[in-house]
């Protein structure tokens, strides 16, 4: 898939994350059970704790960003997991360069 998509449960620990190749954010198995405030820089904790409070509280059920990082254009989405009540469960986030996207012009319909 052209996403990098990780997950967190309920605690806000790290549960999985793919392993493509050109993985945007690098990301290594020893991040499996740790909490995801420790997978960002210290600059971005409070970012990450007001989003998932959001979350947590059902304010929010999803949220995106979009950032230049390195030679790349990078759109962020998360989405708040839910169970069949409405519970928190976790949150996933999607992780994508979409410079091939946004260099797209005209048209192309299917079977074109």
């Amino acid at each position: 898939m052209p996403v990098d998509i990780t997950f967190i449960d309920h605690q806000d620990v790290v549960r999985y994350f793919s392993h493509g190749k050109d993985r945007i954010f690098a990301r290594t198995k020893a991040i499996i059970g740790r909490t995801v405030q420790n997978c960002h820089p210290p600059r971005s904790v409070h970012v990450v704790e007001e989003l998932l409070a959001d979350f947590k509280s059902g304010k929010k059920d999803s949220e995106d960003f979009w950032i230049k990082f390195r030679d790349k254009y990078v759109y962020i989405r998360y989405f708040a997991v839910r169970d069949e009540v409405g519970n928190y469960v976790g949150a996933l986030e999607f992780t994508q360069n979409i410079d091939p996207i946004h260099a797209i012009e005209g048209e192309k319909r299917i079977l074109s």
